[in-house]
């Protein structure tokens, strides 16, 4: 049985590397621990090495990759697709399967399959400001975007000039429904995330057009999400998630869960 869930996104700019491994250990009470992380170089690197140190200190560990993004492949940070919005899903999924008591294999392939299923793309109005650096991460003008954002405050793979809300969910759903390669009839999570600043207003201006732009397509929306979740500090923008969805992965998901972001049940 799993001891401990443990996501690295959580610990990510809190604890050092050997702090990491501490925490693993920790949580994992010296038993099993099954270890969600992002596909950002660092996080990727700090996951390795403390699981590896875990696994000396003989506590089993399992561990999974988020890399759900369709807007960048290779970029300064990342090493392949980074990990964004689908965190949030397979934190919850993966999560609801650990809280069953299903064996560590079990609840990582879930997790991979979360990933498999989903596909996320995101957009900036504005950059972020890291406390420590102290100044935004990138410029942009006041009729600027940025397109294909990460959630690290990283730019994405082009500029635009700024469009109306169902433009910009038009460019941001045609990239992801292409690479997930869904299919009229198909049953879709629509994740809408917002990056820090964007008010829960227009996070549901644009969940209104990606619903309409779905049922279009033929697609059907059988759950949603909107909210910030996975945030950039004072960034303001938005992105989407898709995840296909079938019984066992909405069975998971319709599962209790009582945390401070996710509450129902």
């Amino acid at each position: 049985m799993i001891e401990a869930f443990i996501s690295f996104v959580c610990l990510a700019m809190l604890l050092r590397r050997q702090g990491w491994n501490q925490a693993t250990r920790f949580l994992a009470f010296n038993a099993a621990a099954f270890v969600l992380y992002n596909c950002f170089l660092v996080v990727t690197y700090v996951a390795h090495f403390s699981a590896e140190m875990a696994t000396e200190d003989g506590i089993e560990v399992v561990a999974a990759v988020i890399n759900d993004d369709v807007a960048v492949t290779d970029s300064t940070y990342t090493a392949g697709r980074r990990g964004v919005g689908a965190t949030v899903l397979a934190e919850k999924i993966a999560g609801a399967a650990a809280e069953e008591g299903r064996p560590l294999a079990q609840v990582a392939a879930i997790c991979r399959s979360v990933n498999e299923h989903a596909r996320s793309m995101g957009v900036a109005l504005t950059s972020c400001t890291v406390p420590e650096v102290g100044h935004p991460t990138f410029e942009l003008g006041d009729d600027e975007m940025e397109v294909g954002i990460g959630i690290h405050g990283e730019p994405g793979r082009s500029r635009s000039v700024l469009r109306q809300a169902d433009e910009i969910v038009e460019m941001l759903a045609g990239p992801i429904l292409d690479d997930l390669g869904a299919e009229s009839g198909d049953q879709l999570l629509a994740f809408v995330n917002g990056m820090g600043a964007t008010p829960l207003l227009e996070l549901y201006v644009v969940y209104r057009r990606l619903h309409a732009l779905l049922e279009a397509e033929g697609l059907r929306v059988v759950r949603r999400l909107v909210g910030s979740y996975v945030t950039s500090l004072d960034m303001a923008g938005c992105s989407v998630t898709l995840m296909r969805m079938d019984r066992e992965m909405l069975r998971l998901w319709d599962a209790p869960v009582f945390t401070p972001a996710l509450s129902w049940g």
